[in-house]
């Protein structure tokens, strides 16, 4: 059964599909699209930066190699991009295909589930950067009460490059803020009035 401009499937919303809405679905889906990839980009990038810079200093005879291992908030931070990396590329390859075919999200229950995906990975990379940021300070700056050194007087084209990495990565936790908006959206509509059947709407069978 079908209604004129309506989309019905048993377990699923009657979602409207008036011209405005296909319009709005449209530029959703892209949307969705070039942000998820450029997240899958950024973090990526990131993580590439993050993982590969270091730099050797010598202090008389002895050697001393600066690396991402050596704190804990960049080894989350690698982590976490490489999480959201996949996680990305996965609902990037899912986008891509539902724009193809020109599907529209209808069912309540996988949209809860990438709604709470995005979350979490929304979190996740927001609590990485503001680690990195933190740590990433006190190497710049040091702690006088705690008696910490400013690391990157010794290691600054480690710094600089790691600094850069942090940017990168937080582009990417913005753009997975604005994934997460739209999935709330796309979850949320389903209980508005715009997935309501308009009422003079007549029944095909």
């Amino acid at each position: 059964m079908s209604y004129l401009g309506v989309g019905i499937t048993p377990g699923n919303v009657a979602v409207y599909h008036g011209g405005k809405m296909k319009l709005i679905d449209r530029r959703l889906r892209l949307t969705e699209l070039l942000l998820r990839c450029s997240v899958t980009v950024f973090t990526l990038l990131a993580l590439i930066l993050v993982v590969t810079d270091t730099q050797v200093k010598h202090i008389f005879t002895i050697e001393r190699r600066a690396k991402y291992t050596d704190m804990k908030a960049l080894v989350f931070l690698v982590v976490a991009n490489g999480i959201a990396a996949v996680y990305s590329l996965l609902h990037s390859v899912r986008c891509l295909v539902g724009s193809m075919k020109g599907s529209v999200l209808f069912s309540k229950p996988l949209a809860w589930a990438i709604f709470s995906g995005d979350q979490a990975m929304a979190y996740m990379c927001v609590a990485a950067i503001a680690a990195a940021a933190e740590s990433g300070l006190i190497g710049r700056e040091g702690e006088e009460k705690l008696q910490w050194m400013k690391l990157c007087n010794m290691y600054g084209k480690f710094c600089d490059w790691m600094s850069v990495g942090v940017a990168i990565a937080l582009l990417a936790s913005i753009a997975m803020v604005f994934v997460s908006c739209i999935s709330a959206f796309s979850l949320f509509r389903l209980y508005g009035g715009a997935t309501q059947r308009p009422p003079s709407l007549a029944v095909v069978k």
